[in-house]
């Protein structure tokens, strides 16, 4: 094994108590009761019932070289922001032990370490101190540090007054440039806007490639691929995959239970989303517009069903969703923001909104959704992977193409010609 590594985890393994706690009682209750319950074997079992543990992580092992950007994945509840926070020593291990070499910096949480009654000037010294770095350091790097956040014009305002967006970008832009030797990054660019993501995941590969190392937790997996050499699949815990981030994320989305294709996707009791909930979507479904499959070139109709928990007119209602392939890139979006409409006024607490697509440009095959619901307070409902669909060819359409993605998945409308001088002989069109 080599010597040059930065982070090394043996037997990690981390167990949490879970249960129903009983009401108070008086301190010689209490005392009566832990006198009695090695005599008591009825006590015993109700204790030992009582208590009832969940493993977070078991058995995990591996090695990270210095220089190295490795990749976590897995769905909620995986353990992969137990493992960061025992790496960054926040919370103590099971079993096991891990051990990191040089200065870790972590962003785990929007504004993790920053006193809310503090100025965002005095946050970027306070955490700069926690990390080991002189007033002198932070001093050299602090006009970096303020300019990629944007907040320059609230730095000498209490960060109990930023917005979650501006908390957030000031918390990256401290963590990304005090020069970290190890920088732990969990899923914490979700609350950005698109633009800031970017901005981001630039900077972490500025750090990689300044020889340091990095942990990235996230449900990008586009990201993941790009950004990452490796990447480990968590599991309930445990790894179940570890090597290149291609073949990893490849493992974890074969594995995903997502709803199949039906005429209509109940998402109502799905758990695996974000938001303030005050807007949620409740079922999804397409068509051709005539109650058809979906074919290449054709017209093609999504539904959102959504409900607020509020019984008033819904005031700006924004609707969007994401077209990815099945390994989780990218494809195209469509949002109510993108046209003139902008956003829907005075919306009804229950409804039904359309997208309407006059020619779907997809190759065929399968393709997954992701459905986002906003109102005036923010994000009120995202799920990443609402629904699935499939697309046929369209071949009645004029259309007629295979579902080879090595020239991608979208075919865009475009014409052919072939003549002499300027007359051209011969024309081919796709529309």
């Amino acid at each position: 094994m080599s010597s040059d590594w930065a982070v090394r985890v043996e037997g990690l393994s981390k167990r949490y108590r879970i249960g129903t706690r009983q009401a108070y009682g008086t301190f010689r209750e209490t005392l009566t009761q832990l006198l009695a319950l090695p005599f008591s074997p009825q006590a015993r079992r109700n204790a030992a019932q009582d208590a009832q543990y969940i493993w977070s992580l078991k058995d995990v092992s591996f090695t990270i070289q210095q220089g190295q950007v490795m990749g976590i994945i897995g769905p909620n509840g995986a353990g992969k922001t137990t493992l960061l926070k025992i790496l960054s020593r926040i919370t103590p291990p099971t079993a096991g032990w891990a051990k990191v070499r040089g200065r870790v910096a972590s962003l785990l949480e929007v504004g993790t370490g920053f006193h809310p009654e503090l100025t965002g000037r005095e946050n970027i010294y306070l955490n700069g101190a926690i990390l080991n770095m002189t007033r002198a350091e932070i001093a050299r790097k602090f006009d970096a540090i303020v300019d990629f956040a944007g907040v320059e014009p609230f730095i000498d305002t209490p960060v109990k007054r930023y917005s979650s967006g501006m908390y957030m970008r000031l918390a990256f832009s401290v963590a990304a440039h005090l020069d970290p030797e190890i920088l732990l990054v969990d899923e914490v660019l979700a609350v950005g806007d698109v633009a800031f993501q970017e901005k981001c995941l630039g900077q972490m590969r500025s750090v990689a490639k300044g020889g340091r190392t990095v942990l990235f937790i996230s449900h990008n997996m586009q990201a993941i691929r790009t950004l990452c050499s490796q990447a480990i699949l968590l599991q309930e815990g445990r790894i179940q995959y570890l090597g290149t981030a291609a073949e990893a994320v490849h493992a974890y989305l074969s594995g995903l239970d997502v709803p199949k294709q039906a005429d209509s996707i109940e998402l109502s009791s799905r758990r695996d989303r974000l938001g303030h909930g005050a807007v949620r979507a409740l079922g999804f479904w397409a068509h051709d517009g005539r109650g058809g499959a979906l074919r290449t070139g054709a017209e093609a109709q999504f539904f959102i069903r959504y409900a607020a928990s509020e019984t008033h007119p819904l005031l700006r209602l924004h609707v969007a969703l994401a077209v990815m392939d099945v390994d989780g890139a990218y494809v195209f979006g469509c949002s109510t923001g993108m046209t003139p409409l902008r956003n829907f006024h005075d919306a009804p607490a229950m409804g039904t909104v359309t997208c309407r697509i006059p020619q779907l440009p997809l190759i065929p095959g399968s393709y997954v959704v992701k459905v986002v619901l906003k109102d005036d307070r923010g994000l009120a409902d995202m799920i990443e992977r609402a629904a699935t669909f499939t697309v046929t060819d369209g071949g009645d359409c004029g259309m007629t193409v295979t579902a080879d993605r090595s020239w991608g998945s979208v075919i865009v409308p475009h014409a052919w010609s072939l003549g002499s001088s300027d007359v051209p002989l011969e024309t081919a069109v796709v529309r």
